[in-house]
């Protein structure tokens, strides 16, 4: 089965689930996406207090229904998971359209989406309809019923999965878990997760080690900060959510970090100034996003003063940049599974490139170390092999040039991007100077210096 072929059959089964923030949902979810990944799971109980927030109760809802004065059904949760606002208390009554109206929610720019709703720290009730259904009610008498409750037995979900690697300083990549029926704005970042999980997991070999982590939006977050900031700080070398990663944009529109200094910060940094924006590199070209706090996704809490994480955001399309966010317009076609695979595939190169773009460090450090022995310097040398690499590499010396580049600023100080810089190349150009050198025992990988632990001293574990 091809990669796209697997990614539409999960899709098709994934859609249909009423996600929340917590409850059976979430569980659902995990446990079909656990049967492609190995997940770990573990629960932070309703009620815990977590940094400035309260785990809710988790939130049942077995059924939902509004009924017009005639017995027409206007909203069925049977029909749309989005027909019911999010965490709305129960509810069964009969009542006049003017008393019913302000639980009635709906979008004017868009006459037929029934929008998504949520109402998860203050208890309200509601439905959400097509604006022209709502426009078209009639003076009567209406019957609402919903059939939920909340529960303190359960809590917020995490779900992890982790790819060893020569290294423990890890890249962490995150989505979630929490959305209703929507395509881009929920299960493609999931699905682009599962799909890099499946082609790193094949890799013969791993400089870093990756971490993949699933939860709901915000509160997920925090809970897993709560749990595993000491964790975070000392190993994270760089991390992103991936959210929206289908729709109608051509580009991988990353969101810098607040600090911008992380490894895939720079990167995609180096990717995006390329005359190409990265387009030969990594299959897509690369646009750039500053930091903003004011919108966005996880990236917010792990860029929030007191971690100050090189935590950025991956997308094609990102959020609230196009007009079916956040509604049933949000669909399968819209977010497009082909977009999805792509941008896997590219986020796939990009992290390969991110390997190359860490520091490494010269074990002949004394001296140039005696190239022409190991066939990289030529052995004959006069005027007229001077564009000469090797005794058969005649490349106007370019291939030397940046074994010599790298040799000499493998300090474990400067890094791939910056010798890549000084020869002048893209980073990928660099893969064969650096295997070749690692090949010889010329230079050792040795990762990122620690760039994560720059938030407040000792917040760790604090939980309130």
């Amino acid at each position: 089965m091809s990669e796209a072929a697997f990614l539409s059959e999960l899709y098709d089964e994934l859609f249909p689930i009423l996600r929340s923030l917590t409850g059976p949902g979430v569980t659902e979810t995990l446990a079909i996406l656990g049967r492609h990944m190995p997940l770990t799971l573990e629960t932070v109980a309703s009620g815990t207090k977590v940094f400035d927030w309260t785990v809710p109760p988790s939130w049942h809802c077995r059924s939902a229904r509004l009924t017009g004065p005639d017995g027409t059904v206007l909203a069925d949760l049977a029909a749309s998971t989005l027909s019911v606002v999010n965490y709305s208390e129960p509810v069964d009554l009969t009542l006049d359209l003017e008393e019913l109206q302000p639980h009635l929610h709906c979008l004017p720019q868009l006459p037929d989406a029934v929008p998504y709703v949520t109402s998860y720290y203050k208890r309200a009730w509601g439905f959400c309809l097509p604006h022209a259904v709502r426009a078209s009610l009639q003076p009567g008498r209406y019957h609402a019923r919903i059939n939920s409750e909340f529960r303190t037995d359960s809590g917020v979900q995490i779900a992890q999965a982790v790819l060893p690697g020569e290294t423990p300083q890890e890249i962490l990549l995150s989505s979630y878990v929490c959305h209703p029926s929507m395509a881009n704005n929920e299960l493609s970042g999931p699905l682009a997760l599962l799909g890099l999980y499946r082609r790193l997991a094949s890799w013969p070999r791993r400089r870093f080690t990756y971490r993949f982590v699933l939860h709901p939006e915000t509160i997920g977050s925090l809970c897993f900060l709560s749990n595993h900031a000491d964790h975070v700080r000392e190993r994270m070398t760089a991390g992103m959510v991936l959210n929206c990663t289908g729709g109608t944009g051509e580009s991988l529109s990353y969101k810098l970090s607040r600090r911008g200094d992380g490894l895939l910060d720079r990167l995609m940094s180096h990717l995006a100034g390329l005359p190409d924006r990265g387009l030969a590199e990594v299959g897509l070209p690369v646009t750039l996003r500053p930091f903003d706090p004011t919108g966005g996704s996880d990236e917010r809490q792990y860029n929030a003063p007191g971690f100050n994480f090189p935590f950025g955001q991956l997308a094609r399309t990102p959020p609230g940049a196009y007009a079916a966010y956040h509604t049933s317009l949000d669909t399968k076609d819209y977010m497009g599974i082909d977009t999805v695979v792509g941008t896997i595939a590219a986020l796939e190169r990009s992290l390969s490139l991110a390997e190359l773009a860490t520091h490494y460090v010269n074990l002949a450090p004394y001296g140039e170390p005696q190239l022409g022995r190991r066939d990289l310097y030529p052995n004959t040398n006069s005027r007229a092999n001077e564009g000469a690499s090797a005794d058969n590499v005649v490349d106007g010396r370019t291939f030397l040039n940046r074994i010599l580049y790298a040799l000499n600023y493998a300090d474990g100080q400067h890094d791939g991007l910056e010798i890549a810089a000084k020869c002048g190349a893209p980073i990928g150009e660099m893969r064969a100077v650096i295997e070749t050198l690692e090949r010889n025992q010329l230079l050792r990988f040795v990762g990122c210096p620690s760039r994560a632990g720059h938030g407040r001293e000792g917040l760790g574990r604090q939980s309130g």
